[in-house]
This record gives structure tokens, sequence and C-alpha cells, in this order.
């Protein structure tokens, strides 16, 4: 899977930036980004971090003729730590709610397209169709992760920070591969790294159960075409550069999916910038809109919205 999908840093940056979004991840509801259109909907995953605000700005630049909608994050807790089978049934609950019946369209930004994978490998499950799947730079590393929960924490949190020097990080590194999240914000706050709130340490463990959900995923081979839009440029991150097999994956178009696809279904389109540019620049994030709306434009399995109330048909 991809190094941590922030697409702003440093990490107190992006958890400002959402916090008027947080109510997505307690409710079985769905955010109406755009309402207007008369194709099927686009459901958009929140990312790794349960974040749909990257959804807003890309949706401003997108061409389309459909409603678009930003899917909420199941809540978690220490007690219950659900697969990510059970996330994306829960998270279909919602869908359906909005669309009753198929076909179905997916997007999923970073880690956050895993989880639309699997959600379309619910949706599949039980008969329904899926017309579109997106993914918006996912890498699946060829070397299965085993990370623990402070591990994962530390690749959300100090990972991206530009501030935090190689001396402390590694520090934390080594502090993480024994210790619990909170043991980790504790020491990272002593040593000045970053100043620990109720808010971080929240987002940190529904971030790490999430993320051990994706790695005891099987990912399984489905029949679908997915279209890959992948960042042109590496990403440049400390996690990354230690990891031989995500620098490899990541040289690649097909970003480690050809391992689970043939490379006949994956669609993959370039994107100017890197992991976190590809939406943080307009400049880039103008391209991606663009050959996304291309790609939808071009879904096989259309189907009409009837304004009068009637729902989606063929």
């Amino acid at each position: 899977m991809g190094a941590a999908d922030l697409f702003q840093a440093p990490v107190l940056k992006l958890l400002a930036s959402k916090v008027h979004l947080d109510h997505l991840r307690h409710t079985a509801g769905v955010l109406p980004v755009r309402t207007n259109g008369s194709q099927s909907p686009l459901f958009f995953v929140p990312s790794g971090y349960g974040d749909c605000s990257y959804v807003l700005s890309l949706v401003k630049d997108m061409e389309i003729d459909c409603p678009v909608y930003a899917l909420p994050w199941p809540s978690f807790n220490e007690n219950d730590r659900p697969t990510l089978e059970a996330i994306a049934a829960q998270v279909v609950l919602a869908v359906k709610k909005t669309q009753p019946r198929g076909p179905y369209r997916l997007a999923g930004y970073s880690s956050g397209a895993i989880l639309a994978y699997a959600i379309a490998q619910h949706l599949l499950s039980i008969d329904d169709a899926v017309s579109f799947v997106a993914f918006i730079d996912v890498t699946l590393s060829a070397t299965p992760s085993n990370m623990s929960d402070a591990q994962i924490a530390l690749e959300m949190i100090f990972e991206p920070l530009d501030t935090l020097d190689d001396k402390r990080f590694q520090l934390l590194e080594r502090l993480a591969k024994e210790c619990s999240i909170t043991e980790l914000l504790q020491k990272a706050q002593q040593i000045g790294a970053i100043i620990v709130d109720e808010e971080l340490y929240a987002t940190a463990s529904m971030y790490a159960h999430f993320h051990q959900a994706l790695q005891s995923y099987e990912i399984p081979a489905l029949p679908l075409e997915i279209h890959q839009f992948y960042a042109a440029e590496p990403s440049g991150g400390r996690r990354v550069r230690a990891d031989a097999s995500m620098r490899t994956e990541q040289r690649s178009p097909m970003r480690g999916w050809d391992r689970i696809l043939d490379v006949a279904a994956i669609h993959a389109v370039p994107i100017p910038g890197d992991h976190l540019t590809l939406m943080s620049v307009w400049e880039n994030r103008r391209v991606l809109a663009a050959v996304l709306s291309k790609a939808l434009a071009t879904d096989p399995l259309p189907r009409i919205f009837d304004q009068h109330g009637s729902g989606w048909r063929r």
C-alpha cells in the first residue's frame, strides 16, 4: 500500500482543514458534493485518514453529468477491529441508501482506493454491478506489511513533517517498534516534535485500525477494469526511500495491481506531481479532474437519473 496519503503538510494543517467534515466518520449518511446530473452517481471513498476534503476541491474542476457523493468512514473502537471486508459492508449500507441498485461507480485516493476495491468486491458478492472503479495513486507493496499501531501512526503523523529532522525521526522510529500510540505521542511531545491533543490521538488510532485492516486484507482478483491515475513523479518520503519493494512498485504505472488483475484491465494514466502534489497543486489537480471526467464519460454502463423521483434506470 502507499505511503501516507496526506495531501497537505504538516499533519496539523490537514487535521485543521477537515474538522468541518469530521462528522462523516460517525454517521451512516453520505456527503452530497454535487447533486445535479442525469447519469448514475460517483461515490468517493475517504482516504486512510477518513478524510473526504480532497473530493471538494477535485470535483470543482470536473466536467461531469452526474451527482457526486463522499462516503462515510465507519467508527472504530479499541475492542472491535473490523476486517476491511466488514468495513466495506458497512459503507455499502450508506451507498444503497442513496442508490438502491447498481451499476455503481466508485473512486478512491491513496489507501482509500483499496477500500473502494473492497466495496466493489462486496457489491459483486451480492450480485450488484460495478461499472466504474477509479484509483488515484495507490501502490501495492510486493512485501506484506506487519507494522504495529505505533509504526502506522508514525507513518501518518511524522513521515510527512518536513520540520522533523532525521535524528528525531529515527528516535521515534526505534521507539515505535515496541510502544503504543500513546507512548509514541508522549515521547514525540517531549522532544518537541509535535503538540498532542485528543483530536490527534483519536485520528491516529482510527488510522491505525483502518490500516491494520488493510494489512490483513487478501486482495482478490475481481472481474473489473480499473482506472489508475498515478503520480508521474516519485514520492520522496523517508519510509518510501527505505522500502525497496515500494520503490520498485512506484516506478511502474501499474503500481503493483498487475499482480492482482490482468494488465489489460488496468487503464493507467499519468498525472503531474507526486503522491501529494497531484492533489494539492491546482495545475496538477486540474489535469486529474479532466482525465477522470473523460473516463467517466466512457463508462460502458451509464444509467439515467429520473429528475421526477423514480431514481436511476437503464
